[in-house]
């Protein structure tokens, strides 16, 4: 197995130089210690399922957009994963992370050198221009925040992304993340404990940390949805097509769910 994410490292179609680095940053070495981690959580621990791999294109830009759940960012650690795992060649999914890890420790050394760039639009414009795969939860962390009675639910989508996918005329593959809200039974989430960390928030499960069962999560991947526009229309035209995109998901979690 070893070997075998080794050599998917080197199959990744980036333009890595004789270091074994990108132009963002991005770390061959960094990334093989992650898919190593990545790949035991993902077929191991939680048996993860994936279906409609085949939507997503195998070169040039795309947007993947989905559902957050869970209490922490295990559905974007299990997505990029299956792009690492499952794609033929792999893919690096590239997200957006939210800019509190840039005040943890390590963290965000960790996270560039594995492709995962602060939430900054210029950031993910870039990556998209560059013909990168682009991760991105509309949701934000009011989907991570989700109690365990709301895993299965969608709230307000924000409208950025839509925007940036006109833009850039990047397709956009919907896609239903299920388990991560079994996974992390949220029960309640302590929003001054975590502000006082530099935390959006503190998931609190019925064994207090936001430590996982070992239950099956799985993904599903729709088909890829192409808009015409120029990412400068007017917000009720913007509404409309987020909303096409938020229904899709919203088809994929029923039919994950079934």
């Amino acid at each position: 197995m070893t070997d075998d994410i080794a050599a998917r490292v080197d199959r990744l179609e980036l333009p890595f130089d004789a270091r074994g680095v990108d132009d963002y940053g991005v770390s061959k070495w960094h990334l093989t210690v992650l898919f190593r981690a990545l790949s035991f959580l993902y077929r191991n621990y939680f048996n993860v399922r994936c279906s409609g791999i085949d939507h997503v294109p195998p070169r040039g830009r795309v947007m993947l957009v989905g559902n957050h759940s869970g209490g922490i960012a295990l559905d974007a650690a299990m997505v990029i994963a299956s792009c690492f795992l499952e794609m033929d060649p792999p893919r690096l999914a590239q997200a957006m992370a939210d800019r509190f890890i840039n005040r943890l420790p390590f963290a965000s050394t960790w996270t560039s050198r594995c492709g995962q760039l602060t939430g900054l639009p210029e950031h993910a414009q870039r990556l998209l221009e560059s013909d990168r795969l682009l991760l991105v939860f509309p949701e934000g962390a009011r989907g991570t925040a989700k109690l365990w009675k709301d895993r299965l639910s969608l709230v307000a989508f924000g409208t950025g992304f839509m925007r940036l996918a006109l833009r850039t005329r990047s397709p956009i593959v919907p896609f239903a993340f299920l388990g991560g809200g079994d996974a992390i039974p949220t029960v309640t989430n302590l929003y001054k404990a975590g502000k006082l960390l530099g935390l959006p928030y503190l998931p609190v499960t019925p064994w207090l940390l936001p430590l996982p069962l070992p239950v099956s999560l799985s993904v599903h991947y729709g088909e890829p949805v192409r808009l015409e526009g120029t990412g400068g229309e007017d917000d009720d035209t913007i509404q409309r097509h987020v909303a096409e995109v938020k229904e899709r998901i919203a088809q994929l979690i029923e039919r994950g769910r079934r």
